[in-house]
């Protein structure tokens, strides 16, 4: 059996025997009576919350009908061609190289969706939804990149025994390894796959961090899991005077040079190969980054590098957490359900809240633990952590 972390359930626990859970009981028979629905429906007052729930059952029974729609849309570049202009149904499935009546039901189906619409003179052109798509490459790359977690969920039961033996898990060179076998997983050609990926889709990532944090107090930035360079590069863009420190894996890090050497950084730079496994971390910067890196590792590897960031940081220092977080108890959930089983298929790590990850951070050390408020949390969320300026007590002898 493979290890998997496991929360207990303690932000999630709920009370026996209240008087909410003899309410809710209490309405769970009544929900189930089928007399309850026949009610709902004949009854003015109550027929449109039959009619929104029964619309939200069948959502999630068509969810992945909806989703190969929108893959047969991005692999016929059918946002980028509609991004031109509109186009007529015919001249637009003789591109695609469709035959016309199956090609009609895809663009149904996708106007039914807001991915297109219909113009005038019965031409298609971009949907609502289907404008960032046509705009942002980054997310194109995810609805492709999905196909592989699509393909382990061909038989979903079989997938909760054995979700780490699949296509997704595959694509991640260090899903199943550990210490130097990450490095070794790592030098091939799959390195430049996965970081090209998440440089695609850290765009909107990114903004989130710009826009929300005050970088204005630092002077030196390590970034840990850098990945191909493009938070940090895009930061010391904006930030002119902060000192950059660069940590990932010596295939990974390569990468990043060039990313940096494009935008004439390289002389601001420092670049520390090395994995945080079995590395310690550089010293000598007051701000360490986390940007999507703990959510892809299990607890024992979270507290193991929490604390040496930790130890990395002066008295006063900033350790800066940013990732999709899962909700609260009581909040609503955003990308919850599909960040479970996506972090699932890659069996490695798993989302955590706020709350759990404040609570790993005063494992490590980390007071002054808070969330950063920004606009788009499903995006990602933004936590950090101080080290305490006070100098410990030491017994007099």
């Amino acid at each position: 059996m493979h290890e998997l972390d496991f929360n207990g359930g303690a932000d999630n626990a709920r009370a026996t025997g209240t008087f909410s859970d003899q309410w809710k009981s209490k309405l769970d028979r009544w929900m189930t009576n089928p007399s309850l629905y026949r009610f709902a429906i004949s009854n003015p007052i109550t027929r449109w919350f039959a009619q929104r729930r029964t619309q939200k059952i069948f959502d999630l029974m068509a969810g992945f009908v909806h989703s190969q729609v929108l893959l047969s849309c991005t692999r016929l570049k059918l946002f980028s061609i509609l991004r031109q202009s509109p186009m007529g149904m015919d001249e637009l499935a003789l591109k695609c190289n469709i035959e016309p009546a199956a090609f009609q039901r895809l663009i149904f189906a996708a106007v039914a969706l807001k991915l297109l619409e219909f113009r005038s003179g019965q031409r298609i052109g971009l949907g609502p939804l289907g404008v960032p798509l046509a705009t942002h490459d980054g997310i194109l790359a995810m609805v492709e990149h999905n196909h592989l977690l699509y393909q382990d969920l061909l038989d979903p039961v079989a997938f909760l025994n054995n979700a780490w033996d699949g296509s997704m898990a595959a694509y991640w060179p260090y899903a199943h390894a550990s210490g130097q076998d990450i490095t070794r997983r790592a030098a091939d050609d799959k390195v430049t796959r996965y970081s090209a990926l998440m440089a695609a889709s850290q765009n909107f990532v990114i903004q989130e961090i710009l826009s929300a944090y005050d970088f204005s107090e630092h002077r030196s930035i390590l970034d840990v899991g850098t990945g191909l360079g493009r938070f940090i590069s895009e930061l010391a863009l904006k930030e002119q005077h902060l000192k950059l420190q660069l940590f990932d894996l010596p295939p990974v890090l390569n990468l990043a040079k060039e990313t940096l050497a494009q935008k004439s950084l390289t002389s601001r730079a420092q670049f520390h190969p090395g994995s945080f496994v079995d590395d310690a971390l550089p010293t000598g910067s007051d701000l360490i980054t986390l940007v999507r890196v703990a959510h892809d590792h299990p607890d024992s590897v979270v507290r193991q590098l929490l604390q040496k960031a930790h130890d990395a940081l002066p008295p006063g220092g900033v350790l800066l957490i940013a990732e999709p977080m899962a909700s609260e108890p009581g909040d609503e959930a955003l990308g919850d359900a599909y960040f479970h089983y996506y972090l699932l298929a890659m069996g490695a790590g798993r989302l955590r809240t706020p709350t759990e990850l404040s609570l790993l951070l005063a494992q490590a050390g980390f007071r002054h633990i808070e969330l950063v408020p920004n606009a788009m949390p499903i995006h990602a969320r933004l936590l950090i952590g101080r080290k305490t300026q006070c100098l410990p007590l030491f017994e007099s002898k």
